[in-house]
């Protein structure tokens, strides 16, 4: 049983949200049943993200914003660096591909 379906939401009034004490959606559902969360870092980027049929996805950031890394519940993930510019200089997947930028 879902969250909307436990407080007897009434799916013909809308979707059901929850929200964060940001107002960023934090939950969301729809009257199929399908839902997905969000959880967010201090900056208001999403760090994390589920959805009911099990694919969740995470992610890092560094202090300027730019995102370091992304992971799929599929296995597959993403490094990067970046120089002091914002301007990638290295990316790594899981697949072994590897790419270094010169700017």
């Amino acid at each position: 049983m879902t969250i909307g379906q436990r407080l007897n939401h009434d799916f013909n009034e809308g979707d059901f949200r929850l929200y964060d004490a940001n107002g960023k959606v934090t939950y969301h559902e729809n009257s199929d049943g399908y839902w997905r969360k969000y959880e967010f870092d201090t900056n208001g980027k999403v760090i994390y993200y589920e959805t009911s049929n099990g694919s969740w996805y995470k992610f890092e950031f560094d202090t300027n914003g730019n995102q370091t890394y992304y992971e799929t519940s599929t296995g597959w993930w993403c490094k990067q660096e970046y120089d002091t510019n914002g301007n990638e200089i290295y990316l790594e997947d899981s697949q072994g591909f590897v790419r270094h930028s010169i700017w």
